[in-house]
């Protein structure tokens, strides 16, 4: 059977945030959670099909593949299975969302366990030419680093913490709610197991400070603005031992003075004047890595393209470069002196009908038309 789209398969639209498919998630999850409807398998398919996407589009990364390629694009990454999905175990998953339902204040989770840092995002700006060929530079990234003054405890140096009497340790609590018996987070030590009763000055108990890392980055040749690198493990650190978050950079490219870009390919526009045009010309066209020159053959009409093969953007990741597409435009003068205007009713005079020959064959074709 064919998988459903995920974003109904959670009774969300496209554009919903991330607490509006968490909620959904919540919603839907519980109504078929298998321990709820014992035996009944259509409710247990129907919630591997809401664990399976809520997994997918909880997932910033996932969800842009699963956005531009459909299910296609999250097959390989994010395929579920018993085992998990996309590397994400499935007690996580379920930890995550009825941590919050049944216990307070949310996936504090399984003994020991530790919550993965969140993901940064930095905005970076490059000039044109170093989307087109690629640039190393050194970025700083403010976030949290471990606190020097407590290692990371979170205690007072020459104190540590202490095991939590509430929960002796586990990090969680059991509670009977019906014919269900169930696990919270423990309240008095945030699932943590442990208490801080004399806590560092400088972090707060927290074990972690707001400082600033410095990155080196290297941007390949040929990307564009809206195009994301990923670094991972780059983001904000992980309690408990549990892995850091990873570090986007979303790229802004500036606009240029003189060229632009479509797709591949560079597109600039010269412009000529009238006698270059006429009598031809030879030009000095500018490219990304310097000057070319550009033969322009007597009576070019404006518009026209003329093609420098190669000189274009490198193609992202892989392997070539598009082209450059010179595009002449014939400039009208705005002003002209008396004697220029003389000069003009002479050639005027003088080429007759052949002063504009696609304009010839126009008005021969509007006759055509009308006759």
């Amino acid at each position: 059977m064919a998988k459903r789209d995920y974003y109904v398969v959670l009774e969300v639209n496209q554009n919903a945030s991330d607490t509006e498919i968490k909620k959904a998630y919540r919603k839907l999850a519980l109504k078929c959670h298998p321990d709820k409807n014992p035996g009944d398998k259509r409710a247990e398919e129907r919630f591997k099909e809401l664990s399976e996407a809520y997994a997918v589009l909880s997932d910033g990364q996932k969800r842009a593949l699963y956005d531009q390629y459909g299910h296609a694009g999250v097959d390989q990454q994010g395929g579920f299975s018993s085992g998990g999905f996309g590397g994400t175990p499935f007690e996580d998953i379920f930890g995550d969302i009825f941590g919050d339902i049944f216990g307070s204040g949310g996936g504090g989770g399984r003994r020991g366990g530790g919550r993965r840092g969140d993901d940064l995002r930095y905005n970076l700006t490059i000039t044109f030419e170093d989307a087109a060929f690629g640039l190393e530079t050194k970025i700083q990234v403010p976030r949290h680093q471990p606190c020097e003054t407590c290692k990371g405890s979170g205690a007072k140096p020459g104190t540590s913490p202490e095991t939590c009497q509430t929960c002796s340790g586990n990090g969680q609590v059991r509670f009977q709610q019906g014919f269900f018996s169930l696990t919270r987070t423990c309240p008095d030590c945030n699932g943590e197991g442990k208490r801080i009763n004399d806590p560092c000055k400088d972090c707060r108990g927290t074990g972690l400070i707001r400082g600033q890392k410095t990155l080196s980055l290297k941007i390949p040749p040929g990307v564009e603005s809206g195009n994301r690198l990923k670094m991972s493990g780059e983001g904000e650190p992980g309690s408990k031992g549990a892995p850091p978050g990873d570090l986007y950079i979303v790229i802004t490219v500036k606009i240029h003075t003189i060229f632009h870009r479509e797709g591949n390919d560079l597109i600039c526009e010269i412009p000529i004047s009238f006698p270059q045009a006429a009598m031809g010309c030879e030009l000095e066209a500018p490219t990304l890595e310097g000057k070319v020159k550009l033969k322009v053959p007597a009576g070019t009409q404006s518009g026209k393209i003329f093609k420098l093969a190669g000189k274009g953007i490198p193609v992202l990741q892989g392997y070539g470069r598009g082209d450059e597409l010179i595009i002449v435009r014939v400039e009208t003068p705005t002003s002209l002196t008396s004697r220029q205007k003389e000069l003009l009713e002479e050639f005027a005079k003088e080429a007759g009908e052949d002063i504009h020959p696609m304009g010839k064959s126009f008005f021969d074709k509007v006759k055509e038309l009308f006759d």
